[in-house]
This record gives C-alpha cells, structure tokens and sequence, in this order.
C-alpha cells in the first residue's frame, strides 16, 4: 500500500499556530520531512507578514496582482516565522557546504524549480513556483511550516550561512528612507556602513531623536530634488506624488512595505513637472546569493538590529502592538529557551 504524503513527513515537530483568520497564535503540533539539513531553532523575529498572513489579510490582493502565491490563502494552521536562526543538527549524506553545529538562518523560501532561467541565475526569488517557508505547499501538497517552532528541515540550498567577511561599497549617495520600523532602521544601517547620506522621515516625531542620535542619519526631513534614491519601507495607506517630487532626476524610489490595496499614482506629473524623469519599482525578498551577501557584508560592518527578547507566550500580545504601531524595535522570540511542548 502506498503512503500518504504526510506519513513520510515523520520528524515530529511543535510550534504555535494561528488557526483562523483572528490571527491569535497556540501551541500547534505537526511533522517535518526527514530529509536535507535540520537545525534547532533559536531565535525567529515577528514580521508585519506574519501578521497580515494570519490574518489571511492578502488573499485577494495576491490574487489579482501576484502572478504565482507565496502565501497560500486559507492555509490553516499557519505557523508563521521567516526570519530564522538556529544550529545545525542533522545533516543528509549529499550535503557539502555545512556540518552538525554550524549556525545557520533561513528566509521567506523553501523551494523553487530549478530549471527556469530565474533559479539558474541566482534569482530563485522570482521563481513562479516558489516554496515560502511557511503556508506554501511542497510538490507532494504537504504543507510548510515558519519558524515560530523548535525545528526546522531545509533544502541546504535555502540555508544561509553565519557569518562569512565579504566587502560592498556604495559612497556619495543621498538616500531616504521612508519608516523607522523594523525594515526601515536596518535600511539606515545598512546605507550608513556604506556611507551614505540618510535622510529619515516618519509619521512619529517622536522617533526624531532616535533617528538622528541612535542612528545617526544624516538628517529627518528632506528638501525636493535633492535624493537619489528612496527606501519606502511603509505598510499602511501613503501618497507617493510627495515623495517622488524629493527624488532627483533619474532618482529611484524602492516600494518594500506591502499594503493590503494598491496605492495611487497620478501619471500626469511623471510625464512633467518636478516628478519627471523618476523611477519607481518595488522588492519583495533577495534571492540566496544576496541574501548570503547581505548576512556577511552586516556581519563585517557589525549591522546590528534593534530587537526586544520575548517568551513565546507573548506573542499574541506583540501582534497586538505591532498592528498599533506601538514599537520601539523588532520582537524577537526566544524559541529555544521558551518554546515548550505543552502550553
């Protein structure tokens, strides 16, 4: 007799799940397949996706905008978690690059096809067929599973090794970065260990101390015509006219926050007018390769973010404060201290 998918899936693995579309998190137990490398989950940061995701808050717009689903909708239990570290502890025969005890992280995929000319050029990310870490589905149907749990199995092809020295260098621009959240203060680390110019903006004035004394930017408003490029790292409802007329000619604005309707740009002022000649385009995630860039190039200039150790338990309670905007850093769960099997 031939077995079930999910019979073949036997390493047993618990975590805390949200099981409807109220977005609150319980313990939640299941299988992980047997194969690639394992690793013991330490540490998973809580990202607004995990929150939108639980709330299966994107469902429609991915079906009208994204081509292929990186989350699919309606996938219940979902345990969250894609930014994820820990350390090797079983590896499969044919793996090479890593060993038990190696500390390892793991993003937003899981899987991809191998064969389009995305996967054989290093852009796996933009794969049609891409795996997400978590409410995706494997190619037997079985479902993945994020971080929010004491293990993870991954193609070794999707792990990111920690740390390795690799050096980038981008001086003399100007840039901005729209958002003091979790994206946003990583994006002005990061230009700064390049040495830029950061301006920041925020709808809290009280983040402008952080801003220029923490973080050192540069400078918290800025004048039109004088950026190069824009980091918007902004989830929720924003014009873009405003922040385009800030751009130079030929100035870039970077869309990262993912917003559950479209946003609105009038055209006309693209064709003339102090918004002309600008580029606009967005990023979701890296692929490996600049993932794997980015984890070294951070690890060389000592990027560090800015994060609060919670328990598992308070997750809900996080949730609840990021939806408020009532954050200083990005949450951090202690998985491998605080994640129990029983609740």
């Amino acid at each position: 007799m031939s077995r079930l998918p999910e019979e073949e899936h036997l390493n047993k693995a618990f975590g805390w799940a949200a099981r409807e579309t109220s977005g609150v998190h319980s313990l939640f137990k299941f299988l992980r397949r047997e194969k690639d490398v394992a690793f013991k989950v330490f540490y998973c940061e809580i990202c607004h996706t995990d929150l939108h995701n639980g709330k299966n808050d994107w469902a429609q717009e991915t079906a009208n905008f994204i081509h292929f689903h990186i989350i699919s909708s309606n996938v219940y239990p979902l345990v969250p978690g894609h930014e994820i570290v820990g350390q090797v502890t079983e590896v499969e025969s044919k793996v090479e690059k890593l060993k038990v005890g190696d500390k390892v992280g793991v993003g937003c995929m899981v899987g991809f096809c191998h064969s389009g000319d995305n996967c054989t050029n290093n852009l796996e990310n933009y794969c049609p067929k891409l795996i997400a870490t978590y409410g995706g589905k494997y190619y037997d149907r079985t479902v993945t599973y994020g971080g929010f749990a004491n293990t993870m199995v991954v193609d070794d092809h999707f792990i990111i090794r920690i740390p390795h020295n690799l050096p980038l260098d981008a001086p003399d621009l100007h840039i901005r970065v729209i958002g003091l959240g979790g994206i946003g203060h990583l994006a002005i680390k990061f230009d700064k260990a390049m040495r830029a110019k950061v301006t920041v903006i925020s709808t809290s004035i009280n983040k402008k101390k952080a801003a220029l004394e923490n973080l050192s930017v540069d400078s918290f408003f800025a004048v039109n015509g004088t950026l190069d490029g824009i980091i918007d790292t902004v989830s929720a409802q924003h014009p873009l006219l405003p922040l385009l007329g800030l751009l130079k000619t030929h100035g870039k604005l970077v869309l990262f926050g993912a917003l559950e309707k479209p946003l609105e740009l009038p055209t006309f002022p693209l064709l003339q007018g102090k918004s002309l000649w600008k580029i606009i385009e967005g990023s979701l995630i890296g692929g490996i390769r600049e993932t794997q860039e980015m984890i070294d190039y951070a690890v060389k200039q000592s990027i560090k973010p800015n994060i609060e150790i919670i328990p598992i338990d308070y997750v809900n309670t996080a949730i609840e404060l990021l939806l408020k905007v009532d954050v200083k850093c990005q949450f951090v769960i202690d998985i491998g201290n605080m994640l129990k099997p029983t609740s």
